[in-house]
């Protein structure tokens, strides 16, 4: 799990800018949202322009170069915030993996050239790569003894280069290792709007309804969408050679991605991925820009309700305060976000908060500050 992160001088962070998921607090109602004493399901509000989407690329830089899963490297232009003075970017990463607590952080000068990274479990530091103060790097998990420590390349990461060319021997922190890189390569964003783009988890572009139909779940699709207040029947029907899903009114077959609204076209690019990530334990952590950008209130609210029920690590940034209740996460779980800081809504006001209280009024009430 990610319990905290930290980066600066990234795009809009000109200064340190810390996400805390470890800042959890005893109420006694949704208490799974909470996993490890950390915040498992948080949804995240602030004004536009504050960056949030920035945020999101930030805690996915790591994907690009620790994995080779699909990155979106035109988000990464302008990589350096252009008012601070240091030449590189600091990322910092704090994870639960087996008991235990990793941390990995690194600098790099822009998305590819990396400049120092250190890894350590339970404090323990096993990696450390200065590049411009050592040419060597400091390796010190079991089965590496013998690995070359010298690396030329300055976009490939210590740690990759570690793993694929080290027979690494059975040990916890070796699992432990192994185990980051699981998560890592596991990580997956999307964005509700309709550019289909998204980051981590897989590769390559992706054919929503060409998915759909090989996973077999056609017919799952059609009862999400009921559930979701769009009645239908849907159909797999052959054009121009390749399998596509189709309306079907009573006989007469048109296409879906021709007459579908946009956001019943949202909501497909949303079934694309939750049917991934509910049938698959394969999906670690899960961030979603605008997640609702379409809805109505109402289906947001159960959008939220079956990620929840997923079980997955997910982070959801919205505009919309309707799904800012009790009766769905708590006070620990929603956070307000301005350009220079992140706090839950327990931790921006000195009142006491129950289960009870409306905290969407208390919020558009100006209840809870954060600098």
């Amino acid at each position: 799990m990610l319990r905290k992160f930290k980066v600066s001088n990234f795009k809009s962070f000109e200064n340190e800018f810390e996400l805390d998921f470890t800042q959890v607090k005893g109420y006694e109602f949704n208490k799974g949202s909470i996993k490890n004493s950390t915040i498992n399901n948080a949804i995240i509000y602030g004004q536009n322009g504050v960056g949030k989407s920035n945020l999101a690329l930030a805690i996915f830089d790591i994907v690009s170069h620790l994995t080779d899963k699909e990155k979106m490297e035109n988000s990464y232009k302008n990589y350096l915030n252009a008012f601070n003075n240091n030449n590189y970017a600091s990322f910092y990463f704090q994870f639960f993996f087996n008991s235990s607590i990793v941390e990995y952080e690194y600098r790099k000068r822009d998305s590819k050239q990396i400049i120092y990274e250190r890894f350590c479990i339970d404090n323990k530091e096993l990696i450390l790569f200065d590049r411009e103060n050592d040419h060597n790097a400091k390796i010190l998990l079991a089965g590496a003894e013998s690995l070359r420590s010298e690396i030329d390349n300055p976009e490939l990461s210590i740690l990759k280069y570690v793993k694929n060319n080290t027979d690494l021997i059975d040990t916890l922190e070796n699992k432990t290792f192994l185990g980051f890189f699981k998560y890592v390569e596991q990580m997956l964003y999307f964005r509700s709007l309709l550019d289909r783009v998204y980051l981590g988890l897989e590769i390559g572009k992706k054919n929503i309804f060409e998915d759909i139909i090989k996973r077999n779940n056609v017919k799952d699709f059609e009862n999400f969408l009921n559930t979701a207040g769009i009645e239908c029947v849907l159909s797999v029907e052959k054009r121009v050679d390749t399998d596509t899903i189709v309306f079907d009114f009573n006989g007469r077959k048109l296409l879906f991605s021709e007459v579908a609204s946009t956001g019943t076209m949202a909501l497909s690019m949303f079934y694309f991925w939750y049917q991934i990530i509910k049938n698959e334990p394969n999906v670690s952590f899960v961030f979603i820009d605008e997640f609702d950008a379409f809805y109505h209130h109402k289906l947001s609210q159960l959008i939220v309700q079956k990620l929840i029920k997923t079980g997955v690590q997910f982070i959801l940034t919205t505009h919309n305060t309707s799904i800012m209740t009790n009766d769905l996460l708590r006070p620990d779980c929603y956070f307000e976000m301005t350009k220079n800081n992140i706090k839950s809504f327990a931790n921006s006001t000195e009142k006491e908060l129950r289960e009870g209280h409306n905290i969407e009024k208390m919020y558009k009430a100006g209840t809870f500050y954060v600098e």
